[in-house]
């Protein structure tokens, strides 16, 4: 998806991210109904954006040990 700005959006790291540096993923909260997912390790780098409704079911999921 193109044209999303999210320079001015607060990211918040995953409670699953480990301390060591590895298996980081951030997500940004305020584009409703998107939700962008980024690795914290490459902050300048590319950005996946999920439409909310896509994102919760795959939250849930994992949460779930389907995923």
């Amino acid at each position: 998806m193109r044209g999303i700005d999210v320079s001015a959006v607060g990211w918040r790291k995953s409670s699953y991210s480990n301390s060591d540096g590895g298996e980081c993923i951030e997500v940004a909260d305020g584009l409703t109904p998107l939700v962008p997912v980024r690795d914290s390790k490459v902050p300048h780098g590319p950005v996946l954006v999920f439409p909310a409704d896509r994102w919760s079911v795959f939250v849930a999921a994992v949460g779930a040990g389907r995923v």
